[in-house]
């Protein structure tokens, strides 16, 4: 049901948004835009009755998008990033955010809004993950996931489009210590791949709801021919930029994952935060 709920809050958005628009026409050649944010927070107590721990925290992002059109040909590129730090008194530093992505999308015109498509997707992070007894699960490459294959995609402009790749190839990777005493983020011990063909949704909208407040919505979904089909994994990111002046902002991002290989539930990421924004 929540993943139903997801699906049709976001398609719902892109409904009205497609209704409402009014048709733009790209314009040829390269266009590159993005910003890199760094969000901080602190907190520091003396002498407070009510209690409390000094902390200071610290997240840097980056979401670079670099497109391409040319006659019946359009080629999209997004880069996003993002790692965060935290300290709190007498602890050692802990991470709070690690994110690594690249998502590329090219097309050549079918008929109205439609495109003959290829898409590629990779994720990884950055650096590794422990367990509280120090066991590492997790480091850079080590899950990498990689999804690539032809589709259709519905493109009306830059900030609303929808992928739809029946026939999509999914490789996931770690490495061969991670496997060692069992499954590990579904590739099986002992291994160091698992393979995957399903079926693929990628869907991105962006909308500008009032001046100087943005809202994002990154959406993925697929499903995997080869077992439990019915298992839709979901990638939801919704990032929202609320400008202050021209280096100030206040920044919220949101992601849910559902991956039953990785975990048997909902992982939820929130970072929220008052941060000094630089767009290029």
């Amino acid at each position: 049901m929540k993943k139903l709920l997801t699906i049709i809050i976001f398609l719902g958005a892109v409904t009205v948004s497609a209704q409402d628009d009014k048709k733009e026409e790209p314009k040829e050649g390269w266009k590159r835009s993005g910003n890199i944010t760094f969000l901080f927070n602190q907190s520091a107590f003396n002498n407070w009755l009510a209690g409390g721990t000094n902390n200071v925290s610290g997240t840097l992002g980056l979401n670079y998008d670099f497109n391409y059109t040319k006659g019946d040909w359009t080629w999209d590129n997004k880069i996003i990033a993002s790692y965060g730090l935290t300290k709190l008194k007498g602890e050692d530093m802990k991470k709070t955010d690690d994110r690594l992505e690249f998502n590329s999308l090219a097309g050549k015109k079918a008929s109205g809004y439609w495109y003959y498509s290829a898409f590629f997707n990779f994720k990884s992070q950055m650096s590794s993950t422990y367990t509280e007894d120090g066991t590492q699960t997790s480091h850079f490459f080590s899950p990498a996931y990689f999804q690539f294959g032809p589709g259709m995609l519905w493109k009306k402009h830059d900030n609303l489009k929808v992928n739809i790749a029946p026939a999509t190839s999914k490789l996931i990777v770690v490495h061969d210590h991670l496997t060692e005493a069992g499954e590990a983020f579904g590739v099986a011990q002992g291994e160091t791949t698992r393979y995957e063909i399903g079926a693929a949704l990628n869907a991105y909208y962006k909308l500008e709801v009032m001046k100087n407040v943005s809202f994002e919505n990154i959406l993925n979904l697929y499903s995997n021919y080869l077992e439990d089909f019915q298992n839709v994994d979901i990638d939801y990111t919704i990032n929202v930029v609320m400008k202050v002046n021209k280096y100030l902002s206040a920044n919220l991002s949101v992601q849910t994952i559902y991956d039953d290989n990785a975990y048997e539930g909902f992982q939820t990421r929130e970072v929220f935060g008052l941060g000094i924004n630089y767009g290029f």
